[in-house]
């Protein structure tokens, strides 16, 4: 078996694909060939949210893939996401994502952020103040919203819950009250943003790290690290695949983003990292922390705005 193909087992004892097709930013014209072209090559985990505006063409893409014979529903493992205009409306939303994706269940379904944006603003997606910060209800608590998710099961609609750019202090406050523990936790992860406390959180009590952004966000060095080149040279890949099995020597879920099928297609070209290769990246990514290239405040107080996707460079 590939190491493309590797699986992890979640809190209900589904397994989740540790390799998926992420949607973020493919717009509708080009995602439906890229989730066709991914699954035609092996991936069997796609990843979305009603924020991307693109779960009708997803679905599309879905459902040629089982006209035609390539794999049946229950082969796939598709992730959607609450957002965070419905945080109270929370079946409202997850009908939504349905209709649209054109399935009668999603196998993961995600509180995209842990904050609650006005249902009823200038916007349907990003609805803002007149000094143009983001519109969020500042008593919301995202507790709540996990509480109506936790409901979702016992529809059959949804296989599991999970969270989304989930930090230590927001987990804490929603294990406190869970009956659910969440299967998955989403957030950015890479080499310039371990987030190692996080994921130690998180692989403490059996909830599955997935990592977007994986290659790193906008102007992260990543791609022309010294130990990533170093590493592929040794390997004989390229950079991206170097970053992207790091991921599944961490026993994470990684989502490869791309609508190139060249590019989907190598994605799925992943190596075994060993001991030496994943001691050099620690270093760099020890540098890097130590350093502060790259900060994220992922505990925002509820009364300013997206703090916690502020992202800086230096």
């Amino acid at each position: 078996m590939s190491i493309a193909d590797k699986r992890y087992k979640l809190n209900t004892g589904a397994e989740i694909p540790a390799l998926g097709l992420g949607t973020w930013k493919s717009s509708p014209e080009e995602v439906q060939d890229a989730v066709y072209h991914a699954i035609k090559v092996g991936y069997r985990h796609i990843d979305t949210a009603f924020a991307y505006q693109n779960e009708e063409d997803v679905g599309k893409g879905i459902r040629k893939a089982i006209d035609e014979g390539l794999v049946k529903r229950e082969d796939l493992f598709v992730t959607t996401k609450l957002w965070a205009t419905y945080a109270e409306r929370v079946e409202e939303n997850l009908e939504l994502s349905l209709k649209a994706l054109g399935l009668d269940y999603v196998d993961l379904y995600l509180v995209h952020w842990p904050i609650y944006m006005n249902p009823n603003g200038n916007h349907p997606l990003f609805p803002t103040l007149p000094d143009g910060t983001r519109d969020l209800i500042r008593t919301h608590n995202h507790v709540n919203t996990w509480k109506a998710m936790e409901k979702l099961p016992a529809t059959g609609k949804v296989k599991a819950i999970g969270v989304s750019n989930y930090s230590v202090r927001y987990l804490e406050q929603l294990l406190a009250e869970a009956t659910i523990v969440p299967a998955v936790n989403q957030i950015e992860n890479h080499p310039a943003l371990p987030q190692q406390d996080i994921v130690d959180f998180c692989n403490a009590r059996g909830i599955v790290i997935t990592a977007y952004s994986p290659l790193g966000s906008t102007g992260s060095p990543l791609l022309t690290a010294d130990p990533v080149v170093q590493i592929a040279k040794k390997r004989g890949v390229s950079p991206a695949t170097v970053l992207l099995s790091w991921h599944l020597a961490r026993n994470s879920v990684v989502l490869a983003k791309s609508v190139n099928p060249d590019r989907i297609t190598a994605n799925r070209n992943l190596v075994e990292l060993d001991a030496d290769d994943l001691a050099l990246i620690k270093q760099y990514s020890d540098d890097l922390t130590a350093k502060k290239q790259l900060q994220r405040y992922v505990d925002p107080p509820f009364n300013v705005d997206f703090g916690f996707f502020d992202k800086t460079y230096k």
